[in-house]
């Protein structure tokens, strides 16, 4: 199968580079795949489950919070905020984070904090979503 070169960067460090086969992106308008000489695109991506599938390797995922996507030429480049392997997420620890979400969306306050509080909700009920399915 025909190769991409992948670049997927959380805000703070690379999460993956390297060759990859195949790939599936969260965006706003449903689950979005890329294979080798895809056509130029920018997308917004939401948060989700990305996938994707290095030459000879088996399909890894990964939760995926909010960025963009933009495909050219042969190079794919995936921006997010932050990005985890079902591995590495803390199943008691997203938990909490989705309570805390939800208890502040129920506060009230500001139009700002409300927002917050409705993108800290969607990232981890998407992180304990994905530690669930890895199982």
């Amino acid at each position: 199968m025909r190769t991409f070169q992948m670049h997927l960067l959380e805000a703070d460090k690379v999460f993956f580079e390297g060759e990859c086969e195949s790939l599936i992106v969260p965006t706003t308008v449903g689950q979005y795949g890329i294979l080798a000489g895809h056509s130029n695109m920018i997308s917004a991506v939401v948060p989700g489950v990305l996938s994707y599938r290095a030459p000879g390797k088996e399909w890894r995922t990964a939760a995926v919070s909010e960025g963009m996507v933009k495909v050219e030429g042969n190079d794919v480049l995936v921006l997010v905020d932050s990005a985890e392997y079902p591995e590495e997420i803390d199943a008691k620890r997203a938990q909490r984070a989705a309570d805390e979400a939800k208890e502040a969306i129920l506060q009230k306050r500001s139009v700002r904090e409300y927002r917050t509080a409705q993108a800290n909700l969607a990232r981890a009920i998407n992180r304990l979503r994905v530690k669930k399915n890895a199982r």
